[in-house]
């Protein structure tokens, strides 16, 4: 490609149909569609669909065989049409006019789903590369050919243009579903699909039909997907594993936090339940299915057994070791539960205290003794009182012999009493 087209940016509705045509003038057809290939921050174009009124069949021009884009014209370094081959759409393309144009896709930035209207491409050193997506007005009234007269008269009545509104295309996870995979094309944003805040990732899926929701709920990464399932809806919750294979809906249950995952095994019918507990590996498994015979309504159907318990006796220096060694998996910790050596729960410490007190001051020393818990029994209301009274973050749960078997949350107890709280979040 010549210098005059190097570092040229360029619109996707500016492209499409123009004409192809060889050195010597011979018409190969009209641009109809440009092929991408994923897997780089700004793909790169590798091919140049062209479509011949007299043909039913779409032909590609490699990228590199363009020389010139000038005009209304698309001019080839010497491409004869009978050499040209027909689309043929492999595993990591994506074409844009027909996959991502007026298609919806997903803001990662700004956790939303927009619509295109138009993509920008930069020309560049020979390459032609996806650098935005339009999903403005302005993409609108461009492929309309109304920019100039919208112009003209914004700025005539009001002293205003209407602004450009481009994502940068390394924040956009395309929606556009193969018809033949059955499967969700994604490029390397797949990784922002996973930075997403999990509540925002959960309203973007109940944004979505229900094909593309199937579709994009499939791709995603396992912890990801725990997450988003999470904060769903409880009615979409079943809805999105009910096309998933067995082993896949028991990965997912296994990557939940425990309370979230009898939540859901909860709803489920029992036959589901024991096929989905069969795939789960069985310390969590065990764990699970003790926390499913909880009755409905008690403290201990809604506690997670998540939790850190350590012995009176050990110093602060042991006891921040015995946390890095054994508890590290634990994604929040707020206390820690001093017990006996019968288990029995005596004290508690917030981490916070935990961390700027004496390495050689044992646990027993600093711990706080007069601790308010909840019985395995005690219904949901007497929890979510309890919490309303001290104000806390978190309460332990215990059995009849004062052995901590669980914690609950201040929102797990809020969600417990008030369930459309899910919803609001």
């Amino acid at each position: 490609m010549t210098d005059q087209t190097l570092k040229m940016f360029v619109f996707l509705s500016d492209l499409l149909n123009r004409r192809v045509v060889t050195p010597y003038g011979q018409s190969l057809g009209k641009v109809h569609d440009f092929k991408i290939v994923l897997g780089e921050l700004f793909p790169r174009v590798s091919a140049v669909c062209v479509k011949k009124l007299t043909e039913r069949q779409i032909r590609i021009l490699d990228w590199r065989e363009v020389e010139t884009i000038n005009g209304n014209l698309l001019k080839t370094k010497g491409a004869q049409p009978a050499l040209l081959p027909t689309l043929e759409v492999k595993e990591q393309e994506i074409l844009l006019r027909e996959e991502i144009l007026d298609k919806q896709v997903v803001d990662t930035f700004g956790a939303k789903i927009e619509r295109v209207n138009d993509i920008h491409l930069l020309m560049t050193d020979g390459e032609l590369r996806v650098v935005h997506v339009d999903v403005g007005l302005r993409g609108i009234f461009r492929r309309l050919g109304w920019s100039k007269l919208v112009d003209g008269a914004t700025n005539w009545l009001f002293s205003y243009q209407i602004p450009e509104r481009l994502i940068s295309w390394k924040f956009v996870q395309p929606l556009a579903e193969d018809p033949v995979r059955k499967t969700l094309k994604l490029n390397v944003t797949q990784r922002n699909m996973g930075e997403i805040n999990p509540s925002d990732l959960a309203d973007i899926l109940e944004e979505l039909d229900h094909q593309k929701r199937r579709a994009v709920f499939g791709s995603l990464e396992l912890e990801t997907a725990a997450e988003a399932l999470e904060e769903v809806v409880p009615q979409m919750q079943s809805q999105l594993l009910d096309n998933l294979k067995r082993e896949r809906v028991a990965d997912i249950v296994e990557e939940m936090a425990p309370d979230e995952a009898v939540d859901l095994l909860s709803r489920l019918s029992e036959d589901k339940q024991v096929r989905i507990l069969e795939e789960i590996a069985r310390e969590k498994r065990e764990v699970l299915e003790k926390l499913l015979m909880h009755p409905e309504g008690k403290a201990g159907s809604i506690m997670t057994t998540e939790f850190v318990t350590l012995n009176q006796k050990l110093t602060v220096a042991e006891a921040l070791e015995q946390i890095r060694r054994d508890f590290s998996e634990l994604e929040v910790i707020y206390y820690v539960y001093v017990v006996d050596k019968l288990s029995h729960l005596i004290g508690v410490l917030s981490l916070r205290e935990l961390l700027l007190a004496n390495p050689s001051a044992t646990l027993e020393e600093l711990m706080f003794r007069a601790v308010k818990k909840v019985k395995v029994s005690d219904s949901k209301k007497k929890v979510l009182n309890l919490f309303r009274k001290y104000d806390f973050v978190v309460v332990p749960v215990v059995d009849k012999d004062n052995v901590v078997k669980g914690t609950i949350t201040l929102k797990d107890a809020i969600q417990a009493a008030i369930p459309e709280f899910k919803k609001k979040r």
